[in-house]
């Protein structure tokens, strides 16, 4: 193997430049060549392709976003438009490739390397920490700290004006983000799409917690079917007296901002350990960390099965944040 390519594809999230530098170096290390694919597919498909030297990547660890750029490529999604991937791959003489991402993208690694036999390893990147078959996904933790740090900021007015404050975090499907920002926060109340309550749940819920203090912080996942959160505060005002609702939604600033410590060295570890594994010649899978030590999983398992998050920490929020 003498050239490898990485691209960053989806969702933009902390870390993802101190993965691409580790994966430059520990690839230059094995006298590698690796070449930066910008703007993700779409890159790729359009031939958007550049050797990155060892020393084009200094200084990148602390900063975030990906300075491969990334986009959304819906001609990937056709078999016309992965050929045309596959023939500028051939074309630069690039024997593998490491895509950073997050469902969506390692979905999108799996079906070309299936389809062309290319070596592929995926490394899992997203904030929303979705992924099965890893403990963590790069970007999660930093994410989790702007939450954390934002609600801070937030409690402050709540408790100035007495309000009950909903916080909309960003994690598609799952809840694992708002709930561990909601218990790291001290949220009074955490709402996700894996704990199914109803209206009414939430509302009884939030009349016990408000009959000991009037300043609330209800973490809401973007999952949550409750609809929008005009509405979710319409209703609350309306069951509960007196209350005095607000909401804010956190929105894009979740996935920016500089990379946490434990982000850049997991980047690091994921970085440079799928250097490692492509040239054994492993193929087909995502580098994952379990238990602190990196992992293969099968690139099918990671984008078919579905990760659980531990309800445990709804009791233990519920006990420790109720008065």
């Amino acid at each position: 193997m003498k050239n490898l390519a990485v691209l960053t594809s989806g969702g933009d999230s902390p870390g993802m430049n101190a993965c691409i530098r580790a994966i430059v170096r520990s690839a230059n290390h094995k006298n590698i060549n690796t070449f930066g694919i910008q703007y993700g597919y779409d890159g790729l498909i359009n031939n958007n392709i550049k050797i990155l030297l060892p020393e084009e990547v200094s200084n990148t660890i602390h900063i975030g976003g990906t300075i491969l750029k990334s986009a959304r490529s819906e001609e990937f999604y056709s078999k016309k438009g992965r050929e045309k991937a596959y023939q500028n791959l051939k074309m630069n003489n690039i024997d593998g490739m490491i895509v950073l991402g997050g469902d969506g993208s390692l979905t999108g690694a799996k079906i070309f390397g299936d389809e062309f036999k290319f070596n592929i390893i995926g490394i899992p990147c997203t904030i929303d920490n979705d992924i099965y078959g890893t403990d963590y996904s790069i970007g999660f933790a930093t994410a989790r700290e702007t939450i954390v740090n934002s609600i801070d900021k937030i409690r402050d007015t709540a408790a100035s004006h007495e309000r009950i404050f909903i916080v909309e975090v960003m994690g598609r499907e799952s809840g694992y983000l708002a709930l561990e920002s909601g218990v790291a926060s001290g949220a009074e109340l955490i709402l996700i799409p894996e704990n199914k309550n109803s209206m009414t749940d939430v509302i009884n819920k939030l009349k016990k917690i408000n009959n000991k203090k009037k300043s609330v912080i209800i973490v809401y996942a973007e999952g949550c079917k409750f609809g929008s959160l005009n509405e979710l505060s319409k209703k609350i005002k309306d069951s509960i007296s007196n209350s005095n609702v607000r909401f804010s939604i956190l929105g894009h600033i979740q996935r920016g901002g500089i990379p946490s410590p434990s982000d850049r060295v997991l980047a690091s570890i994921l970085g440079y350990e799928s250097i490692n594994q492509i040239t054994k010649g492993i193929t087909n899978k995502m580098i994952g960390i379990k238990n602190q030590k990196p992992i293969l999983i099968n690139l099918n398992d990671a984008i078919s099965k579905k990760k659980k998050v531990d309800l445990s920490l709804i009791d233990i929020s519920n006990i420790i944040s109720k008065y």
